[in-house]
């Protein structure tokens, strides 16, 4: 599958905006400020195709970005305490509809800053998913930010904040070094044509 040739398609605040979902869809899921603007422009190799907010909790939209073989589904960022409650109810309603409809969702990709233990928020998601059946994974953003040993340590803590789930798959990730893109790459290719095959 081609990265280099992904187009902006459209951005839906409600679930009734949503395309028909006709091509296998692979879901970036993530806390504000994780960096998913970031890993989604890495993976197609765009400076600012997917927009970098400065300002947490901005993304208030589902976007959608066309491949020739798929579609790549940004959610919204959630946990940032300043967003209303008006605005965390219409964020659950949005992405809770994208969930709830008959979908081609061959993959989530699930982001977590490596730095730090999940947040409440990680943990939930990362629940709702199982619960559901749907087939994902945890992309460890933001590993240029660590030395080695402290790389070390954080895996470990997170393989272990992680253990209940069996098999899954644990990707250190960096927008700036370019770690874990090939890997991401690969899998992204083959859950298009083969949706649930994760290797």
């Amino acid at each position: 599958m081609r990265f280099d040739n992904g187009v902006f398609e459209l951005a839906a605040g409600r679930s009734g905006q949503l395309p028909a979902g006709d091509l296998p869809e692979i879901v970036f899921s993530g806390k504000s400020n994780v960096g998913k603007s970031s890993l989604i422009n890495k993976l197609l190799n765009r400076k600012n195709l997917a927009r970098v907010s400065a300002t947490p909790g901005k993304t208030a939209t589902i976007n959608f970005y066309r491949l020739d073989q798929a579609r790549l589904v940004d959610l919204p960022g959630y946990g940032y305490a300043k967003v209303s409650l008006a605005e965390k109810k219409r964020w659950a309603e949005l992405v809770e509809g994208y969930f709830q409809q008959e979908r081609n969702l061959a993959l989530v990709v699930q982001l977590v800053d490596m730095r730090h233990p999940p947040t409440k928020d990680d943990l939930h998601m990362i629940e709702f998913l199982c619960d559901g059946g749907f087939p994902f994974l945890v992309a460890l953003t933001k590993s240029d930010k660590l030395n080695q040993t402290e790389r070390r340590q954080r895996l470990a803590a997170l393989e272990e904040a992680f253990s209940d789930y069996e098999g899954l798959r644990l990707i250190p990730f960096s927008s700036v070094t370019g770690e874990g893109v090939e890997e991401l790459r690969g899998i992204l290719s083959s859950v298009a044509e083969e949706p649930e095959e994760l290797g």
